[in-house]
């Protein structure tokens, strides 16, 4: 996808996804991010990151249809630069002694860089809400 048609994109206020909510969603679980998934997808406004698509993908369990629709969301591009931002980022809360694999630095930086909000389950990104411009999409 090229960055022309990304930023456009963007401008219908897409919210990236994480795989904790994501699998939620396709279990069957209940829950704020659960309903918020189905009323982004019901609005085509749901963008995964790339990392997401990976984890998601490298399930070998996962169903066929279930990887066909996953691929045929729009993914958000990295940009130069962006693995200079990601270690940046990591390395500012390793320093302060906090949690930040190296996969949630990554979805949280594609995030910032194209500031979308992100829904998750996971914890761990309340760190990165803290220390840079990650926003995490509210349900209610």
């Amino acid at each position: 996808m090229n960055s022309e048609k990304t930023n456009n994109m963007l401008k219908i206020k897409f919210v990236a996804v994480d795989s904790s909510s994501m699998i939620a969603y396709f279990q069957g679980q209940k829950g704020d991010d659960v309903d918020a998934i189905t009323e982004l997808l019901e609005e085509a406004r749901i963008i995964i990151p790339p990392v997401v698509l990976c984890e998601l993908l490298s399930d070998p369990k996962l169903p066929k249809a279930v990887a066909h629709s996953l691929s045929a969301f729009p993914a958000l591009e990295i940009t130069k630069d962006y693995w200079q931002r990601v270690a940046h980022l990591r390395s500012k809360l390793i320093a302060k002694k906090l949690k930040a694999r190296l996969a949630d630095s990554m979805i949280a930086q594609i995030c910032i860089d194209h500031k979308v909000k992100l829904i998750t389950r996971d914890k761990d990104f309340k760190n990165f809400t803290k220390y840079s411009d990650l926003d995490l999409f509210n349900a209610r």
